[in-house]
């Protein structure tokens, strides 16, 4: 796929300095702090919706600041710069797991429904799929109770983690670096008069390369062979072809963000780009789906029927994962066609 900018570039657009990157950062930074503080309002150890909001919104400010100071590490004292950002990555990794153990599991559930002829809808809730097991058959049913326990286990252990990590004392080191920074950003000298347009442009051109290297060939299959082998062999090491996609939904991230620190929080937003982001997080989702089935179906001492209930859903989630291919190139291509 050729390379292609996301957007003409402008050359009587307006210069955007170091001066709109510090405000951008005390934003995130605020909004940073406010998020903290309604997470401690609404308990530490609750799953109350409010709570959930407030470890969202925590996980949301720590990714734009961490991917700002990633895209515009130049304008930026380095040392500084370099002991917070992969703080923040942990962070918001270590908040996110348990929604994606959540999110896995229901996922997986569903797809065992539809697979198995279950008339549940797949947007009805995780109690409702739980309560149709009945009507699976009994390898699915069976594929279903082992799914829940390793996933629910999971998911415990990541919210004991959660709540352990924002107590340490390595949370609180963060959480004062982002409350100084909410009033401070700390810039090198030519950081205020330096345009900022050079390095989003440099962000936008590592994520076009990035879309160039994907492997379209074996993806632009309907029926990826070699994804189902790799996924049912013993090996569980991430499938390789994964991986690139995964990076690319990275920079496409970094993208976005450097486009709302140039273009102001109130700025309207790229439907073509939320496009390309929903189709990589969709084959994000889709994938770990069809990693956790696989890893199940590894499970010592399991009924055939069992692994063989294991092994459909897994192949069901490769090709979500290659729908979700096809859907991120028909944004990506709609997005070319359009800055011509």
């Amino acid at each position: 796929m050729a390379q292609q900018h996301l957007e003409p570039t402008d050359p009587t657009a307006r210069v955007t300095t170091g001066d709109a990157l510090a405000g951008y950062l005390r934003a995130q930074a605020t909004e940073f702090l406010r998020a903290l503080r309604l997470h401690r309002e609404t308990g530490t150890a609750s799953a109350t919706e409010e709570s959930v909001d407030a470890a969202r919104a925590l996980r949301r400010s720590a990714r734009r600041i961490s991917g700002s100071l990633h895209t515009f590490r130049p304008l930026l004292e380095a040392n500084w710069s370099e002991e917070i950002r992969p703080e923040l990555a942990w962070l918001s990794g270590t908040l996110g797991l348990e929604h994606a153990y959540e999110a896995r599991l229901e996922r997986l559930l569903l797809a065992l429904h539809r697979l198995s002829g279950s008339t549940s809808l797949p947007n009805q809730a995780t109690s409702e799929a739980a309560a149709g097991r009945g009507n699976l058959t009994v390898g699915a049913a069976k594929a279903g109770a082992l799914l829940d326990r390793q996933l629910t286990l999971a998911r415990t252990r990541a919210h004991s983690t959660a709540l352990q990590a924002l107590g340490s004392s390595r949370f609180h080191a963060v959480a004062d670096k982002v409350a100084v920074l909410a009033s401070e950003v700390p810039l090198t000298a030519a950081a205020p008069a330096t345009d900022l347009r050079p390095l989003a442009s440099a962000a936008e051109e590592r994520l076009t390369d990035a879309v160039a290297a994907l492997p379209l060939v074996a993806a632009g299959h309907p029926y990826n062979a070699e994804a189902l082998v790799h996924g049912l062999s013993p090996d569980p090491s991430p499938h390789p072809q994964d991986g690139p996609w995964h990076q690319v939904r990275l920079l496409l991230r970094l993208h976005r963000y450097a486009r709302e620190v140039l273009s102001g929080r109130d700025a309207p937003v790229d439907v073509r780009v939320l496009a390309a982001g929903h189709a990589l997080n969709r084959h994000r989702d889709a994938s770990e789906a069809a990693a956790a089935a696989a890893a199940a179906a590894r499970t010592p001492r399991i009924a055939p029927a069992t692994a063989y209930a294991l092994g459909v859903l897994h192949a069901d989630q490769r090709h979500e994962v290659e729908a979700a291919r096809f859907e991120f190139q028909q944004a990506w291509q709609k997005q070319r066609v359009e800055a011509v």
